[in-house]
């Protein structure tokens, strides 16, 4: 095919430079909107692991002794570098992932919002003081870098983790390592570029492309200190486990099955066009997206017919496209698997009120392509509800009312995103206080947290005690130390004694 003759090799940056590495494995990159291989990627073999790993760890040792007045003038000129290459990363972005111009730019905004955070970082790392706590004796406290981390990132925001992470981790003064999706690897590339653009020493932020070979390494090596993953729960449950095992410290987020309640006395407009944003961007492949509708008496049989008419037009094309709303799944597995899924909740007595298996793009008739799908009158036993989907499928469970609609999420083993619909203040505070989910939506569909704030779930969707960015983020990249300290006067008496002291 013609994209052959053009088609591109993706490198690693290690220590400040493009390279191929040693590795001579390559993995196809494909544009999912259009079904065409886009580039090769290299991928790296353990040889790679080593020399990135020591580059980050000789780079650790020097840029953790910067002063944070050096540290921040670095941020202060990626967070400019990142906002004027916006629509750089976003075509990147949609290339490579599917997802629409318009959304690819609003992740972009969001990890901006984690740099500018990161930006504060000496306001952030301010430890105590105690004065006097016994006689000529005082106490202080404050927090140092861990040294080399890994951020081993998902597809589905190429842009946005990435930036959770590392602005985090290298603002608080640790060498980063980024293990970026196979999937959609070059908006990594352009981030590294920005990196060095903006002063930032060799070896402080480096890109390393492999895939569960080089997972493996990053897990277990001995000079690495800590991981940040985002990606399924079975693989963040590996990650966490064999991490700790190997002495690291880790933070790694799993899955979600994200519910919305809507009663009947919310605004049903406002909350069928919540829904519907919030199912169907991105295609679905995000893990606060909202899959669960949770209909509650009276309210379901319109909510519903509000959510198809929504569903039925929603703009599906290539992400390039003026006014595209939706793009295509990520691959073709993606797909084939969605697809399986909705078939089975057909066959279980599941009503179709909207279906997009069969959706064909003209002109892109070889993308990877699923419409937007509601499925109403679903059941807790059927793997529509059991199973992360992760495509556009909104699926519709009836309740009678509140508690049951709360005793239905608390039941689910995913706790990472919920929301409801009211126009009840105390449905709103009984609904918040109740749920076992860590971050929560009144009358907002996708409760992710500002910067300052942190992000992160319960139960199954969270594997660590230490959420993403804000200032969890800040104590996952730090360690702290206290310091109890005396100056005696040379003529006093040294005060040593056999007994704890206390006075």
């Amino acid at each position: 095919m013609s994209t052959t003759t053009t088609r591109t090799t993706i490198k690693h940056f290690i220590n400040g430079a493009e390279t191929v590495g040693e590795g001579d494995r390559t993995q196809p990159v494909y544009n999912p909107a259009t079904g065409a291989i886009s580039a090769e990627l290299r991928l790296a073999n353990r040889a790679d692991l080593d020399a990135t790993v020591a580059a980050a760890r000789a780079a650790a040792d020097s840029w953790g002794d910067f002063s944070l007045a050096k540290r921040t003038n670095v941020l202060f000129k990626f967070r400019e570098l990142v906002a004027a290459h916006v629509d750089d990363l976003a075509e990147l972005i949609t290339a490579e992932h599917g997802k629409v111009l318009s959304d690819a730019k609003g992740e972009i905004g969001r990890g901006l919002e984690v740099i500018e955070f990161a930006c504060g970082i000496p306001q952030l790392l301010k430890g105590d003081y105690s004065d006097q706590v016994s006689t000529g004796i005082d106490v202080f406290s404050f927090r140092e870098p861990l040294g080399v981390v890994a951020g081993i990132t998902p597809f589905n925001f190429p842009v946005m983790v990435p930036l959770w992470m590392a602005p985090m981790a290298i603002a608080a003064g640790n060498a980063f390592i980024l293990k970026p999706s196979e999937r959609d690897p070059s908006p990594s590339m352009l981030l590294a570029k920005l990196w060095k653009q903006a002063g930032l020493p060799d070896g402080v932020f480096q890109v390393l492309h492999g895939d569960k070979e080089t997972v493996e390494g990053l897990l277990t090596h001995p000079d690495v200190d800590g991981i940040s993953f985002v990606g399924s729960t079975p693989i963040a449950k590996y990650v966490h486990e064999t991490a700790t095992a190997h002495g690291k410290r880790v933070q790694a987020l799993g899955g979600a099955k994200n519910h919305a309640i809507v009663m009947p006395d919310a605004d049903l407009d406002n909350a069928a066009d919540h829904l519907a944003a919030a199912a169907f961007g991105s295609a679905g492949e995000r893990c606060m997206a909202i899959s669960v509708a949770v209909a509650v008496g009276e309210a379901a049989d319109l909510l519903v017919k509000k959510v198809e008419e929504r569903a039925l037009a929603i703009k599906v094309d290539n992400g390039t496209v003026a006014g595209a709303e939706m793009g295509p799944v990520i691959t073709p597995a993606s797909k084939e698997r969605i697809v399986k899924i909705v078939t089975e909740a057909q066959s279980a007595g599941a009503a179709m009120v909207v279906d997009g298996r069969d959706l064909v793009v003209p002109g892109h008739e070889d993308g990877f392509w699923v419409g937007p799908t509601v499925i109403d009158h679903v059941k807790t036993e059927m793997t529509a509800y059991t199973e992360e989907i992760f495509g556009p499928v909104l699926v519709v469970v009836r309740v009678e009312d509140l508690d049951a609609g709360i005793a239905l999420i608390n039941a689910n083993p995913y706790g990472n995103g919920t929301a409801i619909f009211t126009s009840s203040g105390a449905n709103a505070r009984k609904f918040q206080r109740s749920v076992t989910v860590g971050m929560i939506g009144i009358n907002v569909p996708l409760p992710v947290p500002v910067a300052y704030h942190s992000f992160g779930g319960w139960k199954a969707s969270l594997f660590g005690d230490k959420h993403i960015y804000g200032p969890e983020g800040v104590s996952f990249y730090t360690r702290g130390k206290v310091v109890t300290s005396r100056w005696p006067e040379p003529t006093h008496d040294s005060g040593a004694s056999y007994n704890f002291p206390s006075s």
